[in-house]
């Protein structure tokens, strides 16, 4: 992980797990987080099967320039990486395993910004898997980003992070780069705190046995 924000909503996330594989939604407590609530989002399972922004905190959405809330997660990609972007969502909560993925923000003539996405699966009351918990964040800040809205993004790599290792950052597999065409292949607290600070089969990086 290259950004702050994901080392921290991660060691949050671990935290709150304890040794279970995936910690409840129940347990995130805006104010522990408060500082990078702006980054941050919450992905949800509908009963149609798609996966839709539940929140999105201010920095994504003004990234953007339009609310997310209520639309697909995929929808911010590439066309040829919808497929492929909401397989990995589904399988982050169908798994409970956590990935990083790189990309490229795209926003018309301007230069290719490096960003990262940090995915963290969440329990449900019922025992189920059905949201994720994750950050969005650019790794600079060029002077054209507070005035040229990003249109898409450009997936680049994905980290399978292995929560059995107990030193991230020296024991998870590196990323994998992907080719160029796909293969065949309690929230209302965190909420109001948002909008307040206003199959691993389709992971190719894969765990180191």
């Amino acid at each position: 992980m290259r950004s702050k924000t994901a080392i921290e909503i991660y060691a949050y996330w671990d935290e709150l797990r304890g040794h279970r594989e995936v910690p409840a939604r129940s347990q995130i407590e805006p104010g522990h987080i408060r500082n990078i609530l702006p980054d941050l989002f919450i992905l949800e399972k509908t009963p149609r099967g798609d996966i839709r922004f539940r929140l999105a905190g201010t920095r994504i959405c003004s990234l953007f320039a339009r609310e997310l809330r209520g639309s697909t997660f995929d929808a911010l990609w590439l066309a040829d990486q919808t497929g492929r972007l909401a397989r990995i969502a589904e399988d982050v909560m169908m798994q409970k395993t956590p990935v990083v993925l790189s990309a490229s923000s795209l926003a018309g003539t301007a230069d290719r910004l490096p960003t990262e996405i940090i995915l963290l699966p969440l329990r449900s009351p019922d025992g189920g898997v059905d949201r994720i918990i994750g950050a969005l964040v650019p790794l600079s800040r060029p002077l054209w980003l507070e005035a040229t809205p990003v249109n898409y993004l450009d997936l680049g790599g994905i980290r399978v992070l292995d929560i059995e290792k107990t030193n991230l950052f020296l024991h998870n597999r590196p990323e994998k780069p992907l080719p160029a065409t796909a293969p065949h292949l309690a929230d209302h607290g965190i909420a109001g705190a948002i909008r307040r600070v206003l199959h691993l089969r389709v992971l190719e990086g894969g765990r180191q046995d």
